[in-house]
Parts: C-alpha cells; structure tokens; sequence
C-alpha cells in the first residue's frame, strides 16, 4: 500500500494570518522614534537619559525585528504560487519592508518609520485582497495617531 506524500502551507498549519502584528509593530516603531528624538532633542546627557535612549533603542530594534518576522511568516507560508502569480508585486514589497525595517534599526530617522508604516499598509491591502476582503485605512486613536489597513468585516 503506498501513502501519498502531503504538505501542510505552513508549520502547524494553523490558518491564521493577520499583517496587524506586523503593522502594530511598525507604528511602535515610528512611535519610539519619536520619544527618542524628543530625548535626545533635550539637552541633558545625565546617567537618567542615556538610560532612557538605551531601553528605547532595544525597543525599537525588538519591534523592528518582529515586523520582519512576521511578514516573513506570512509571505513565506500564506502566498502560494497563484497569489504570487495574481500579486506580482508582493514579493518586492515584502522585500522592501524587510529593507526597511533594518534601516529602522540603524536609524534614529523617523522618516525611515513612516516609510515602513506606509510599506506594511501596501503588504496588507495585498493580503486582504487575495482573500477577497475590502479593506479601509483609518487613523489609529494613539500614538502615532497614524492610518493603517485594517479589513472591513461582515457583521455578525
């Protein structure tokens, strides 16, 4: 008797993907790039600020570090050859971001952030497309008050 070889999408295969992970961490990142340049727009070097400027710095790097894991995930286990055929550009996209999220470690440029934010809002009107669910941006009611995709759900 010979059992046929099958292959699961993804690790568990758990069936859940959401870009939101991936875009809440990149407006953390965006936001601890305000508070840095805020703390560093203040002209004290105490013990105090240097302290504060580290643990933002290991903040922002963690954040930055979890948006590329989690696109990774998702275009890694998610789009299948017929997503990839119908969205060429996914893969470029999901390249600059992982591009992006690097310079944001590097960086204290804010600018980088925002380019990230708007790079995860590209990724994840993509991914909701290809489930064939309308998505809207809207501004997030916290810090930094920025828009971001988010799909635009049936009722219940």
């Amino acid at each position: 008797m010979r059992i046929e070889s099958v292959f699961a999408h993804c690790d568990i295969p758990c069936k859940i993907y959401d870009p939101v992970s991936a875009q809440i961490a990149g407006l953390t990142v965006v936001r601890l790039l305000s508070l840095m340049a805020n703390l560093s727009a203040n002209e004290k070097t105490s013990l105090e600020n240097q302290h504060e400027m580290s643990r933002l710095t290991a903040q922002k790097e963690e954040h930055a570090s979890l948006v590329k894991s989690e696109i990774a995930t998702i275009w890694g286990d998610y789009f299948k050859k017929n997503h990839l055929e119908q969205y060429s550009e996914i893969h470029d996209v999901s390249h600059s971001i992982m591009a992006k999220a690097s310079t944001c470690k590097q960086s204290m440029a804010i600018d980088r952030g925002l380019e990230l934010v708007e790079l995860l809002n590209d990724f994840a009107e993509i991914f909701w497309s290809s489930k064939s669910i309308k998505c809207e941006r809207v501004v997030c009611p916290y810090p930094p008050e920025l828009s971001i995709v988010r799909p635009i759900l049936a009722k219940a």
